[in-house]
């Protein structure tokens, strides 16, 4: 039996099977970079090994310096999660040569499915349905196509092509994409399937014979080929499922399949299924098919690598529906760029479960952070996955929503407001999904708080700014916050928002009410302000809405607005206020009255919108370029990021070289238009 476990991975992954381990009573060990130091994971374990560096390249994809902390800890047993080493056959060979008990599939099997080509052609003589593909770009003969990396998976090295001018670089930012994140640059490319579902199959196989279907996730919903949401079980038709089912078991049956594995597949818009790729490790995506099964995932491959059979030989009868949203740490304002931060709070209310079962409907929290954590550019940008279970499908999507628009999120930007609108949805309530779901419905990407509610975040953060000094007041408690010998003159209060600045201007009145105020954005017109202060506002930008002062304390403000209150929840954190209110939340910055004088960037400055390494120069300094050429590409998370020209012009300076590492906001290039 496994009696001390390596987990030879980061963040939720780590944690979630560290989970099962304490509840299993096997020891644990985790490895970690510099980076990871203080992750929540690194502290759940019973034991720590450092692996020195922060990247990937330099720790978690190093075999030599995993198997040598897994004899260091004295482990007999490892786990790779998913990501990084999980589907790499050289190292599920190097652990069971080391004299360890390897928990996923036999290193061969990961190898006949790594290489996607041959796998294709192992998988099609078993009778599984496949798309036209290609290794060589001039064998194509019509667009689109889609340029897929065969090693790994998650959206990496994934580009799609509409007409053969763009093929070329494609695959080359395919091949430097797939390489940083899995240390194997092979692309091939095949047709691209408009409009299709994206379904998958969990598998469980045993040392024993058994391979079976454990039911169909529904994975559609996607940008950038990252999944954004998943659920299960997959709304299709009896006869569609039945067949998903016999092409996975098929699939793993070809390749004498153990442990933990994912057979994805293409469903065309005529009922057609096609094979994408079986991902031989645990999914993401699996607390979907946990909660609806019954099982878990991570115990039952324990159990199979200790030569256990699986306590189940048939497909199990799906529970319910859980649908999952992976949180990440994007910035909408920057094209859902990946984000950086000090995350001052994470909380997610309703959470009855973290990384285990439910006893009834309710959320689940798969997190790879706390509050306190930080996030760095050295990985990936998912921050947690949340999960619901509900008796139906609406229920769930209802049950999550309300969760998310709920949760605050402090200190780096999110995908949040996205995720709730998805969920919200007609389309997905009707199941009306795709893989360019997103792309035909552009109205998810909305902020969740209207343009015309910022005013009153702003007033409520104000509000609670000054409740704040004045409870840290240690002198004078008694004299109310913002008294002045000219009552007449109102407290002034200027914050930095996402689409400029503000200024709240308010008075309060003796007893502590709101006497008249203003919320005036950078233009200088006044957004909003009290009715009973016609001084407050011009008359023309006056609005109808009456605003009242129920109470303010640091971390909350109550408003009455024509009669409805409405409470804000404030969170303050140095200069950053964070204000969560009924219709959305935001963040704002305090600016100071008096500021320092700061350098102007020179015109057509192109600046670093997150930290990374610069990993191609594509121009040089006298160059003429046209609007939306590529520059420069930035790497970050694991993910690439073009710099386009903004304008026709000449690249005047170009102070960054290939290989260069750039913090956020440093020039990369300027372009003097023409």
């Amino acid at each position: 039996m496994i009696t001390r476990l390596l987990v030879a991975n980061r963040g939720e992954i780590a944690r979630r099977v560290l989970a099962t381990c304490r509840a299993l009573g096997v020891e644990t060990v985790a490895v970690h970079s510099d980076a990871d130091a203080d992750a929540p994971f690194v502290a759940e374990a019973d034991q720590a090994v450092r692996l020195p560096g922060n990247t990937p390249a330099e720790t978690y994809l190093r075999i030599e310096l995993i198997l040598d902390a897994a004899r260091r800890a004295g482990a007999d047993a490892v786990h790779p999660g998913y990501g990084f080493l999980a589907e790499n056959a050289e190292f599920a060979a190097a652990v069971t040569d080391a004299g360890l008990t390897w928990v996923g599939p036999p290193a061969k099997a990961i190898a006949a499915m790594g290489d996607k080509m041959a796998a294709k052609a192992l998988l099609a003589e078993a009778g599984v349905p496949m798309l036209p593909t290609w290794t060589d770009a001039d064998e194509i003969t019509a667009f689109p196509v889609l340029v897929k990396a065969s090693a790994g998976g998650g959206g990496r090295g994934m580009r799609v092509v509409r007409d053969a001018a763009a093929l070329a670089e494609a695959v080359a930012s395919a091949r430097r994409e797939a390489t940083g994140a899995f240390g194997d640059g092979t692309v091939f490319i095949e047709r691209y399937v408009e409009r299709g579902r994206h379904v998958e199959v969990q598998i469980f196989g045993d040392t024993h014979g058994t391979v079976v279907a454990l039911g169909v996730r529904d994975c559609s919903i996607q940008r950038r080929h990252q999944k954004v949401v998943e659920e299960a079980p997959g709304v299709l038709p009896h006869e569609v499922r039945m067949a998903l089912h016999e092409a996975a078991v098929a699939a793993g049956r070809a390749v004498d399949y153990v442990g933990a594995g994912t057979v994805e597949f293409l469903l065309a818009s005529d009922g057609e299924i096609y094979f994408l790729e079986m991902n031989t490790r645990l999914q993401v995506e699996h607390p979907v098919t946990e909660l609806t099964t019954g099982l878990d995932l991570v115990r039952l491959q324990l159990l199979v690598a200790e030569g256990e059979p699986l306590p189940v030989a048939a497909t199990p009868p799906a529970q319910g529906h859980a649908i999952e949203v992976r949180l990440c740490a994007e910035d909408p304002a920057q094209g859902y760029r990946p984000a950086t931060g000090h995350l001052h709070r994470f909380a997610v209310p309703g959470v009855v479960a973290e990384f285990g079962p439910l006893a009834g409907p309710g959320l689940r929290l798969d997190s790879g952070v706390v509050d306190g954590s930080v996030v760095g550019v050295h990985y990936d940008s998912m921050l947690a996955k949340v999960i619901a279970w509900a008796p139906t499908r609406a229920e769930a999507a209802r049950a999550l929503a309300g969760a998310l628009a709920r949760a605050e999120l402090h200190g780096v930007t999110t995908n949040r407001d996205l995720l709730v609108r998805v969920l919200r949805s007609p389309e997905f309530g009707a199941v009306d999904v795709d893989t360019g779901f997103l792309d035909r419905h552009p109205e998810v990407f909305a902020p969740l708080l209207p343009a015309d509610e910022l005013p009153l975040v702003a007033l409520a953060a104000a509000l609670a700014t000054a409740a704040a000094r004045r409870a840290d007041a240690p002198v004078l408690a008694g004299i109310p916050s913002g008294w002045r010998n000219v009552p007449a003159f109102p407290q002034v209060t200027r914050f930095a928002a996402p689409d400029g600045e503000i200024e709240v201007r308010y008075r309060l009145d003796r007893s502590g009410g709101l006497a008249e105020w203003a919320a005036l954005p950078d233009a200088g017109s006044t957004a909003l302000a009290d009715e009973s202060a016609p001084d407050a506002a011009s008359p023309a930008d006056a609005p109808t809405s009456v605003v009242s002062l129920v109470g303010a304390a640091p971390d909350r403000v109550v408003l009455d607005v024509d009669g409805v209150r409405r409470a804000y929840r404030v969170h303050r954190a140095s200069s950053e206020v964070f204000v969560d209110g009924p219709d959305g939340a935001t963040s704002l910055t305090e600016l100071p009255r008096f500021p320092e004088p700061t350098a102007e960037l020179a015109a057509g400055s192109l600046v670093a919108p997150l930290p990374g390494a610069v990993t191609r120069v594509h121009v040089e300094v006298g160059q003429r370029v046209a609007a939306g050429d590529l520059l420069l590409t930035l790497e970050a998370m694991k993910l690439e990021h073009p710099v386009l020209a903004p304008a026709d012009g000449v690249v005047a300076e170009l102070p960054v070289a290939a290989g260069g590492q750039v913090d956020t906001g440093a020039v990369l290039a300027v372009v003097n238009p023409e």
